[in-house]
């Protein structure tokens, strides 16, 4: 019986590091996974790794973005009856027993939302465990001294906590979101306003509100994060425009949840 269904939008995406990240979700020890390739790339060059039955490749044939290609799959998902769905990176890989061991804990505990410890290449540990963004935190960097905005962005990367031990937290990383899919179902899925960026933000926020998160650090995975929007214009474009979004939908200076979330 197949219960966990995977989702993985691209964007004309190297081939040999989707092709890791597919091997690493169908190689899971003892467990049955079902794959969604979303693909926004301009052509539909990446059909060819849909050589599975237990893959499903679907072109949108335009970019609609990270939140809107990722709810494709999770519609499909809740159609299906999966009961894990997990929105997975494609430049992430792990080890086969990865997806066994999170599927364990989730069965023995009443958590909706888990992402594991994410490591860098190298092996140290990426800080993606997150309390909730605050204005400063996002544009402090263009109007704080450098090593003031460092404290901030480190208590915001929870770097006071120690990132070895089990913990719930509000704000999770989009990069690997294992769900609860009745609780997706209930609580839905991405916010499509934000075309790339802060969607994990809003949809973590939601799931820590009214259901149970968790860091689970008792497995690990690799990502290749390429972190193109400190790279492109454009893209940085993208990202403060999807802040803007994000604190003109929870607040700006007064946000009751985010005080008490952020203790």
């Amino acid at each position: 019986m197949i219960n966990v269904s995977v989702s993985i939008v691209c964007y004309k995406n190297d081939k040999k590091e989707l092709v890791q990240t597919i091997n690493s979700v169908l190689n899971s020890n003892g467990i049955n996974t079902y794959l969604y390739i979303i693909d926004n790339s301009p052509t539909n060059y990446l059909r060819c790794l849909s050589n599975q039955s237990n893959i499903e490749y679907v072109w949108t044939n335009k970019n609609i973005g990270f939140g809107a290609g990722h709810n494709i799959a999770i519609r499909k998902s809740i159609e299906a009856g999966f009961r894990y769905h997990l929105v997975l990176n494609p430049d992430i890989y792990f080890d086969s027993n990865v997806l066994s061991s999170i599927v364990k804990y989730m069965d023995l505990s009443n958590v909706s939302l888990l992402m594991p410890k994410i490591i860098n290449p190298d092996g140290s540990i990426r800080k993606v465990r997150r309390r909730l963004p605050t204005p400063l935190v996002i544009f402090g960097r263009f109007v704080l001294p450098s090593f003031l905005f460092q404290r901030i962005e480190c208590r915001y990367r929870t770097e006071d906590m120690d990132y070895n031990v089990i913990c719930s937290a509000p704000f999770l990383s989009g990069c690997f979101m294992f769900f609860r899919t009745s609780e997706l179902k209930r609580l839905g899925g991405f916010d499509e306003r934000y075309f790339m960026y802060f969607e994990d933000a809003d949809l973590s926020r939601r799931f820590y509100q009214n259901s149970k998160t968790v860091y689970f650090p008792n497995v690990s995975v690799v990502h290749l994060a390429h972190r193109e929007s400190h790279k492109s214009i454009k893209l940085m474009r993208i990202h403060l425009h999807s802040a803007i979004l994000y604190f003109n939908k929870w607040g700006w200076l007064f946000d009751s949840f985010r005080k008490s979330a952020n203790k």
